[in-house]
């Protein structure tokens, strides 16, 4: 029990600090930026008192160091500042993007772990077989290719040709919706959300499904699949009754690491698809030199695959046995 308390705390301890590294690169990294974010919200018609006031509101008057601990408290203190481009509190301009990229990154991850899981051991158990180099061959394709070029031909087929699918958003120009029911809740929004997961799913389902196979093909070499087999179960009864389930845990730990790899991609997504989430304000930020809203998306990015990485450390020891903390 001591070997775990004392790993749990030396991740958690290595953990903060990535934080605060993390935090620090965000500060010095948009301020060496190209550009002057004050000619954003400061009228250069206003007089030099009323530019200095409003520089000053927003705490652009004082030296670096001063506004990098500044930054730092305010940050410990949940305070993500105000933003230079629409006046309002940070945590305000991004509560408006966090749900529809949640609806899209999570309908995403799920599909590509559900498709990569049962396609992974079906190819493992298909050995050598067409169906295997198939299913591995169009993995890697989807894999390699920039997943915004695969939005970008979709758009092109599904949307733009066929006209089956909407060619961005989450409703039709114009219509407005009020409440998570009226919001998610309906045939519209799934209209408009089927493409981008589909996208999303392709180029993500390669790392789970390859981890599967591998994962299968150990499995696969195991006493107790014989064993079953002398039983007489079936071939079906064996794959996903036993085997599946005993390779499931290397996939567990991919989790983490695939949501931090959907985070990245969504930015890409959300721009192709026009959905409006955290990528696309990621990107509207960056070219307003919105310091306090491009800082604050990143470090919830950057906090996110942290903090899963943390509990997929903690929870691969705690499922499988063979794993030593000393």
């Amino acid at each position: 029990m001591s070997d775990i308390v004392w790993f749990i705390g030396k991740r958690i301890l290595q953990s903060i600090l990535t934080l605060f590294i993390l935090l620090t690169l965000l500060f010095f990294m948009f301020r060496i930026l190209p550009g002057d974010p004050t000619t954003m919200f400061v009228d250069a018609a206003l007089p030099v008192e009323a530019q200095e006031a409003v520089k000053e509101q927003f705490g652009l008057d004082k030296p670096l160091s001063e506004q990098y601990w500044t930054y730092l408290s305010n940050f410990v203190q949940g305070d993500f500042g105000i933003s230079f481009s629409s006046r309002e509190p940070v945590l305000n301009v991004i509560s408006h993007y966090i749900l529809p990229t949640l609806m899209l990154m999570g309908a995403t991850i799920a599909v590509a772990l559900m498709i990569g899981i049962l396609f992974g051991a079906l190819a493992a158990w298909h050995r050598g077989t067409r169906f295997e180099a198939a299913i591995v061959s169009s993995a890697l394709f989807f894999k390699s290719a920039p997943i915004f070029w695969i939005g970008m031909v979709a758009l092109a087929f599904f949307s733009y040709s066929l006209d089956l699918f909407p060619t961005g958003g989450m409703y039709e120009p114009g219509k407005e919706a009020t409440g998570f029911f009226q919001t998610y809740i309906n045939i519209e929004f799934l209209h408009h959300l089927i493409l981008p997961v589909a996208v999303g799913a392709l180029y993500y389902i390669a790392n789970p499904l390859l981890i599967m196979r591998s994962s299968m093909i150990e499995v696969m070499q195991e006493d107790f699949i014989e064993m079953n087999r002398a039983k007489g179960l079936k071939e079906s009864t064996i794959m996903f009754k036993h085997a599946m389930r005993n390779a499931m845990l290397p996939v567990v730990t991919e989790i983490a690491l695939l949501i931090g790899f959907a985070i990245g991609g969504q930015v890409l997504l959300e721009v192709v698809f026009n959905w409006p989430g955290i990528g696309r304000l990621i990107v509207e930020a960056i070219q307003q030199n919105d310091y306090p809203v491009a800082q604050a998306t990143f470090f919830l990015m950057g906090f996110i695959v942290i903090v899963l990485n943390l509990f997929a450390d903690i929870l691969y020891g705690l499922l499988d046995p063979r794993v030593s903390y000393k």
